[in-house]
């Protein structure tokens, strides 16, 4: 049966997506190359962490969702949303195989008069180049003649239930005035607002600026941390006076590190083709050097913390709570804690933790002991440390019961425990 959608990538923008457009009406199919997403969806489990839950996945099937590794399942459908993961590979450029491979996929049965968009996070003349090129290709039809193209930035918070997919603006920067207008028209019946770009690249450059304002804040906010501590300070009793400055100001808090699906990029690690040469964005590359300290900052807290209390690092009993990159959601993508867990064993310590939401977890290919009783495990610990704040924590219980609770996230009662 032909389909209007085809959602490719059923991972964490693709199936916000997918729930919005059937919740919406739209007779929608996902594709994916990868059987396990397609067997999970099929049997009515989410695939992924964070986005949609079990009854969700019921509801949008219920919805006539069809989940499908049958590629020929893409040449019936009048819009095809690619949202596959573009993670940065090792040497920092963004990895654009799964784009590849999809657009391959489509291309093979485009038909004209198609619609063709682009969520994956990517560089300024993706969607142009890489993306048009093999499209091109692969169907012998024409970009913005023969069929529209266009990218438009995933705007997705896991587990934000206040800004949800229908509330978002969506930006869309379509190759030609009607390739615009034709995204327009398929995400207008989505979201309450539709906000048009002057093209593709205006459009990816808008990702790369709300991902990168994202990382260069809360690199600021992480070295005002280190600074305060110094002083002896209390940075989170500042961010609670300053935050009450109705403009120019926007409250970041500190942590361990930054997780989360979005990385920032700067325009000296991108092909160079796509950026300007000798300007890199100086400011992103400084906000990367600084974030990617928190973990060792973390380690050194906690080895002053037990010497100030007459015990080394070597041979300690370490409890970790919170091994997720957000609270409340077992997505643990770019989480800190591993890391963290990583350098702690190699001081010797015997590292354990407690996740709510985890109830598995290794590091370095081995699995790493899980708390049952979190406060006899924080009563026996040498030290607590709080990575993630879970609202099932209950912090003023556990600062009475641990010996010692560091806390990265400033979430306990003032003088219940350290704070970074």
């Amino acid at each position: 049966m032909p389909a209007d959608l085809a959602v490719i990538g059923l991972g964490h923008l693709g199936l916000p997506l997918a729930q919005a457009a059937v919740a919406a009406g739209i007779d929608t199919i996902g594709y994916d190359t990868d059987p396990r997403p397609v067997a999970k969806l099929a049997a009515g489990q989410s695939p992924v962490d964070g986005p949609l839950t079990a009854s969700d996945v019921r509801r949008m099937l219920s919805g006539g969702f069809r989940p499908t590794t049958n590629p020929t399942e893409l040449g019936r459908v009048r819009t095809a949303v690619i949202c596959a993961p573009t993670p940065l590979g090792p040497d920092r450029t963004p990895d654009l195989t799964a784009i590849g491979a999809a657009a391959r996929a489509l291309a093979a049965r485009l038909r004209p008069h198609t619609t063709v968009l682009l969520e994956s996070p990517a560089a300024p003349g993706t969607t142009e180049g890489f993306l048009r090129g093999i499209l091109e290709e692969g169907s012998g039809l024409r970009a913005g003649r023969d069929f529209h193209l266009a990218y438009s930035p995933g705007r997705v918070d896991p587990g934000n239930r206040a800004h949800g997919f229908a509330g978002t603006p969506k930006v869309i920067g379509g190759l030609t005035p009607a390739c615009t207008e034709s995204a327009a028209t398929f995400y207008g019946r989505l979201t309450d607002k539709v906000v048009r770009a002057r093209g593709p690249r205006e459009a990816e450059t808008v990702k790369l600026l709300e991902t990168n304002f994202r990382h260069v804040n809360i690199a600021l906010v992480n070295e005002m941390a280190v600074l305060c501590h110094d002083l002896g300070v209390d940075l989170w009793d500042v961010i609670r006076c300053a935050e009450t400055k109705p403009f120019g100001f926007q409250a970041f808090r500190p942590g361990p590190g930054v997780g989360g699906h979005g990385v920032p990029m700067d325009p000296s690690y991108l092909p160079h083709a796509g950026r300007t040469p000798g300007h890199p964005l100086r400011m992103v590359g400084l906000a990367q050097e600084i974030n990617s300290r928190m973990p060792q900052y973390v380690i050194q807290r906690c080895a002053t913390l037990l010497n100030e209390h007459g015990k080394s690092a070597r041979g300690a009993r370490v409890l970790l709570l919170g091994v997720t990159y957000k609270p409340d959601l077992a997505d643990q993508e770019g989480s800190p804690a591993t890391e963290i867990a990583c350098r702690l064993m190699d001081l010797g310590a015997a590292v354990s933790y407690h996740d709510p939401y985890v109830p598995d977890w290794r590091v370095r290919e081995l699995p790493v002991p899980r708390a049952d009783s979190l406060y006899e495990a924080a009563a026996n610990a040498d030290l607590t440390v709080l990575l993630q704040n879970h609202r099932t924590y209950d912090l003023q219980g556990l600062a009475v019961k641990a010996q010692l609770l560091l806390d990265t996230r400033g979430a306990s009662p003032a003088g219940a425990a350290h704070r970074l």
